[in-house]
């Protein structure tokens, strides 16, 4: 993980302040974005990616799913209001992602595993949901490689368990370079 995420950043450094300069004058705010995200055993840590929102989304997220109708646990929305211009960019591309090396340095995230996710979608696990904290979060890993934001809780989770019960070397290398052509289909990227 410490190897693969020092050649990812060496990789992706330069890209940095290009992805910085296209958020600054897209939108107001930051350019990181910190978000609490449940880790191992169920850990909190604050996750970095790069802006892809309006400054203030995350507050604004409660009335946008009350107005919609919706019920939690929502994951992600199609077509989501708050996104910036930049953002659909950076997301489609998965660029919003590389700060997440950092993570991985810090020993908080894996290059492989299940996605860390919020503490309000955390709130409805049950013990079955809970077994994907048993190892670190990914910046990668099964669901990026299926059908990514297309997949309802359930399916998210049965992949996790079986990447965790399965989980070796061989995998992870294996889904690494599956990752990277998922990136460049950009399916289930919202």
């Amino acid at each position: 993980d410490i190897l693969g995420a020092i050649v990812g950043l060496i990789f992706t450094l330069l890209l940095w302040p290009l992805i910085a300069l296209m958020i600054k004058l897209d939108s107001k705010g930051p350019v990181l974005f910190r978000q609490e995200r449940v880790g191992e055993r169920g850990h909190p840590f604050t996750m970095y990616k790069f802006r892809t929102m309006r400054e203030n989304a995350a507050e604004q997220w409660p009335e946008l799913v009350a107005s919609l109708g919706l019920t939690e646990p929502v994951l992600k929305l199609d077509n989501d209001p708050r996104l910036t211009a930049a953002g659909r960019f950076l997301r489609r591309w998965s660029l919003d992602e590389l700060p997440q090396f950092w993570n991985v340095l810090k020993g908080q995230m894996s290059l492989v595993g299940p996605r860390p996710e919020e503490p309000r979608v955390v709130a409805y696990y049950s013990d079955h949901h809970r077994q994907r904290l048993a190892v670190k979060p990914g910046i990668t890993g099964l669901m990026q490689i299926s059908d990514r934001a297309d997949l309802t809780l359930d399916q998210r989770v049965a992949l996790d368990l079986d990447y965790i019960e399965n989980q070796s070397i061989l995998s992870d290398i294996l889904i690494l370079l599956k990752t990277v052509p998922v990136v460049f289909k950009g399916k289930g990227a919202r």
